[in-house]
């Protein structure tokens, strides 16, 4: 295996999806358990990840559901509450890897707002973005596609040049997981939280 692919949320950094409901309710949105989504979002929420509307638009379009106007803060604050932590063993074992020769990619269902956040050096917890420990990160916002639809595998693969079978990707969603694997991609599903650097340096012999 050459490359190996990561997911953001769930591997690289701790989801913490009833924090994100308390965030977002905290703010005024209504229903707010049955807005957010462990995986992958729907309604304004998918549209942003989807990069069908823009961070301005989404920010409309929360105030709409909540019925007065909110800020750019506000709607940081709800989307940062799905971070529950980075553990430091996981951005050791990224930068362990790239030593080792591996290429280190990021494919993330994610939105700008979780972006502007890890792609500042508020990230790691010292002073470094998520960008400092990968080699190429790829967004859905930015690609149009959200995991596990095929037309995100097939842009990363085409724009990485990937051979399938010297990739490994590494996320925490069943249907993500599945998808890779029909492209003939190696795959390993940790648990959300779950410390899988051991299990990352067994499967390659580090």
């Amino acid at each position: 295996m050459k490359t190996i692919l990561f997911d953001l949320g769930g591997v690289i950094l701790t989801i913490d999806q009833p924090q994100a409901v308390r965030h977002f309710a905290e703010i005024g949105l209504p229903n707010a358990d049955k807005c957010l989504d462990p995986y992958t979002q729907q309604g304004i929420f998918g549209a942003l990840e989807e990069g069908k509307i823009t961070k301005e638009e989404f920010r409309a379009g929360l105030s709409q559901l909540v019925g007065r106007e909110m800020t750019h803060e506000e709607c940081f604050y709800g989307w940062h509450g799905y971070c529950g932590g980075v553990p430091r063993r996981n951005l050791d074992m990224l930068l362990q890897l790239r030593t080792k020769g591996y290429h280190t990619v990021l494919v993330s269902n994610t939105n700008p707002y979780m972006m502007e956040w890890a792609l500042s050096r508020d990230f790691s917890g010292d002073g470094h973005p998520l960008s400092y420990y990968l080699d190429t990160l790829y967004m859905s916002y930015e690609i149009g596609a959200m995991k596990p639809d095929p037309r995100f595998f097939k842009y990363v693969v085409e724009h990485e040049q990937l051979d399938p079978s010297e990739a490994l990707f590494i996320d925490d969603g069943p249907r993500n997981i599945a998808a890779a694997a029909a492209l003939g991609m190696h795959t390993m599903q940790p648990i959300n939280g779950q410390d899988w650097t051991n299990d990352l340096k067994a499967l390659l012999g580090l």
